[in-house]
Parts: structure tokens; sequence; C-alpha cells
């Protein structure tokens, strides 16, 4: 048995399945013994799949870079082969199964990477806390009484507590940046179509959503990224191809770059003092390794985007929740779902085919605006969340008040949807604690440039090590 199981990242673990020093069972072993061992405090897992991984290494893993290295699906925006998808919501926890895998996770099992359990997110990624009727509240590893974060929260408790190294997640408005902060991971946000959302859909909520992984350390995030991205038929549109793999970005010198930076949301709300000193302490830290430093004011307004965001999210949850009766030939009731994903769906039917086709113009405008600032600024520095994690409660999904639940999300997480809507990569570092809670900062920069962001986050990682901080035991 892996006593140091978890003092390796996911790099680390294929190179010793590589080179004989372990085997692929017993990292999946290690893993499943701590998995058992942490699961119980913070709740990360909704479906244990442990028997899907031994006999996936029983029948041969392929000789892809993360050969042997356990793994976990979020349960939403991944299509596992005879298993159910429930998308957090007790609507399809009895469901069918998968005919054939999504197109990630095919490449992830080409990766060599061995699923073995599929991670707790909010009913249909609708919030920012992984609170959920179906499988109760995720925990933050770094204190139980609050939330891991969310919709991605299930995959980031499990990091952060060291039952895998490295984890998928999705983001449609923050959801890997929003749980990277609040677990104290690397959370990057890919550009627009970086990873196919094929073949079951074209794009995730009306392009506002794509997906990748929660990670410890910044080279697994590339590595990773270099192992599922890039466009497979049918897709509707792609990324800019990269200039070279991920995985050799994290080891280049950035050079210097021109950052901006802001405090103060688009939104003008209140920023509490952790976030704010954590990007400003950024900041001078990026300014001591060599970056040129000036604060910016974001263009646009925020009320539009608030509205086109919303408009993009609650539609495309409606349809969903449509398809599922006509598949079933009853439709779906609003007892059967949580009361924030039937409000969306009440929204969603007073919405004409102009609010959408308004909502699509909002965000264009507003990603030529962010594409005008690029070509002054590289990097845009902010907070990743206006608060450290909140106590669990805040943001459950099954509440009644639904303006009060609004806003407390809209309080909380004022600057991730901005790059969902521009399509732009943006990732979460964890640079920052506070009274032992982690602190994220964002950087951001402009469409198909995960180059930049990958060297400069492998500079930060060198500068200011994070990979040692592992959530108590």
């Amino acid at each position: 048995m892996m006593d140091d199981y978890a003092s390796h990242d996911a790099t680390a673990l294929a190179a010793l399945i590589a080179g004989g020093e372990i085997s692929s069972q017993e990292a999946l072993d290690a893993a499943i013994l701590r998995a058992e061992a942490r699961n119980p405090a913070i709740n990360a897992l909704s479906q244990r799949l442990f028997d899907h991984g031994r006999a996936a290494i029983a029948a041969g893993l392929p000789q892809g870079p993360f050969r042997g290295v356990p793994f976990l699906l979020k349960d939403a925006s991944a299509e596992l082969k005879g298993h159910v998808t429930a998308n957090g919501a007790r609507l399809l926890a009895k469901g069918a199964a998968a005919g054939g895998d999504s197109t990630l996770v095919a490449r992830y099992k080409a990766a060599g990477l061995v699923i073995f359990g599929k991670t707790a997110t909010p009913e249909f990624s609708l919030a920012a806390s992984t609170e959920t009727s179906l499988t109760g509240a995720t925990r933050n590893p770094w204190s139980l009484a609050r939330s891991a974060g969310g919709s991605s929260g299930g995959a980031a408790a499990a990091v952060a507590a060291g039952i895998v190294p490295a984890a998928h997640g999705s983001d449609g408005g923050g959801s890997i940046r929003i749980p990277a902060s609040c677990c104290g991971l690397f959370g990057m946000k890919p550009s627009r179509a970086r990873n196919s959302s094929g073949p079951l859909m074209g794009e995730g909520w009306g392009s506002l959503s794509v997906a990748h992984v929660l990670t410890r350390s910044v080279r697994d995030s590339a590595a990773m990224l270099d192992a599922s991205q890039g466009m497979a038929p049918g897709d509707p549109y792609c990324a800019p191809p990269r200039l070279r793999p991920y995985a050799e970005e994290v080891r280049r010198d950035p050079g210097p770059l021109r950052i901006g930076w802001h405090i103060a949301p688009m939104s003008g709300g209140a920023v509490a003092d952790p976030c704010r000193v954590a990007a400003e302490d950024a900041a001078r830290l990026l300014a001591a390794l060599g970056h040129e430093v000036e604060q910016i004011t974001l263009p646009g307004c925020h009320e539009p985007l608030a509205r086109a965001i919303w408009v993009l999210v609650a539609s495309n949850v409606a349809r969903s929740i449509r398809a599922i009766g006509e598949y079933r030939g009853r439709a779906v009731t609003e007892e059967e779902v949580e009361r924030v994903t039937w409000s969306a769906v009440e929204e969603a039917r007073s919405m004409t085919a102009e609010s959408y086709a308004e909502a699509l113009h909002q965000i264009h405008a507003q990603s030529r605006r962010m594409a005008d600032l690029h070509s002054r600024i590289g990097v845009i520095l902010c907070p990743t969340l206006a608060a450290p994690p909140p106590l669990l409660g805040v943001h459950r999904t099954d509440t009644d008040d639904i303006p009060a639940y609004r806003a407390a999300l809209a309080a909380f997480t004022p600057y991730t949807q901005l790059y969902n809507m521009t399509g732009a990569p943006s990732m979460s570092v964890p640079l920052c604690w506070a009274d032992g809670l982690p602190v994220g900062v964002m950087l951001s920069a402009d469409f198909g440039r995960e180059d930049i962001l990958f060297r400069l986050a492998g500079q930060l990682e060198q500068a200011r090590p994070w990979f040692h901080r592992l959530a108590p035991q």
C-alpha cells in the first residue's frame, strides 16, 4: 500500500507506474483506501464505482500519459458507458445508464486514467455550493462547516482531501474556479470549445460551459488538457490550435507581461477583506517577478450581461427538463426538482426568441470589448470570489426564498461569469490563505491563450509553492 500516495501529483504517480515502482492496482487501492477514510466527513463522492476501476485495470489500460492514475468524474457533463449521469438530481438518479462514453471521457480513458467514481454536484450545476437533496452537503476539507464551492464541489473536495490528485469538473459560470478557490486548488477554465462537449451536445449552456479538471499542481492541469483538448467530429466550432503542448508551457519563462488588476467587480458589490488583500498581494508578487502591473477598470455594463447569462442558463436548463419529460413520456413536475431549478424553468417560459438573440448579442459585444482591452493588457488579475468559503446552508438549492438565494449567489461570485461569456481562459490560483481558509486569485487571458496562463501559473507555483498544502486529515 502506498503510504505516501497523497504526496504525489498525477504526473508523478504516472511516472512511478510507468517505471514499475508501483502497480496501477496499488495506486487504485491507495485511492480507494483514502476515499473510504476521508469521504464520510466531506461527502465528495456521489457514486462509488470501485469495481469499474478494478475492471478497467484487469482489462488492460492503454499506454497513455496517465496510465494507471486514479480519477473521478463530476456527475455532470460526462457520460460514462454503463453508468447513470445524475446531474445532482433526484429526477435522474435512477435513470438510464449511458449507452456510450462522451468524447471527453473517451479521451480520459485513452490517457490511461482509471475512473473509479463520480463526484457530487448541485442539481443541474446551478449553484456555487454543492448542497442538494440527492446527496446532501459536500463539506470543505479545510473547514467542515463550510462549503467546498460549486458546482464542481465534490471534485474539489476530493482533490483537496488527497483522494485523487486531479478530478474532472465543468465551468459554466465559475464552477471550476469557485471550488478551486474554496478548496485551495489550481483550477483552469479553458477557452470555449477547447474540450469537446460531444457527442450528445455541441455546447453547454449556449456556449458558456466548458469542462476540464481541478488539480493541486499546474503541470497536471496542463498535461491533462494536452490529453483531452481538440475538436471532435460534429463539434459546431473549435478553439484556436495550441502553439505547443501545454505541459511545455508550464516550464517556459512567461517573460515580462503587462498585467491589469482590479478589485471592484463590474456589479459594484462589496468585496471581503481577505479577497481584496489576496488580489493586492498577488499584484505585488507579479510586479516583483518583473511584470508591468497596473490598475484597470473593466469595460461593459453589469445589468445587461447579468440578464444575458441568466437567459442562456435558464433557457438551456428548461430545455433539458422538457427533454427529460419527453424521453420518459411524462412531463417533469415542480415536486421532482429543486426549487432553484424550477424557478429557472418558470422564468424560461416567459422568455422569447428575441430574448435569446439579445443575450447572444450582449455577450458577443462584451467579447469584443474584452478583446480590445487584451490588445493592450496581456493578463487580468482580480479576486476569484468576493468572500471566503461560506458556511453551509447559504446556497442550498432547495430553498423557497429564491430572491435571497440569487442575491447571495451574485454577492459571492461577481467575477467568474465574465469569462464564460467571452469564452476566454481563466484560472484560479491558490496563492493565499486567511484564517486557515484558502483564498484564490483569478488570472484571465485573451481567447485561446491558455499558453500565457500556464506559463504564468508555473512561474507563480515556483515563486510561492502550494502543493505541500493538504487539507487536515
